[in-house]
């Protein structure tokens, strides 16, 4: 993983391991095909699937929602 995507994508996901998380997705889903596994940016030459993942982070193509439902835990 590039380092400079990820400094970029921890400033739109502030917990490392959430960002992690997300990206993790991601991947499984780039690396699927079908309609999620597009990338949603335009120039991917040369980036693997976890760089897409921090580029659409940074680039606010990608988003999440945390939610407060901590009922999983209980």
């Amino acid at each position: 993983m590039n380092a400079e995507l990820t400094r970029k994508a921890l400033d739109k996901v502030i917990n490392p391991n959430l960002l992690i998380n997300i990206v993790s997705r991601r991947v499984r889903q780039l690396n699927s095909g079908g309609g999620s596994g597009r990338p949603l940016i335009a120039d991917t030459a040369g980036l693997g699937a976890a760089d897409i993942a921090l580029r659409e982070i940074a680039e606010d193509k990608l988003t999440f929602e945390q939610t407060s439902d901590m009922s999983v835990f209980e």
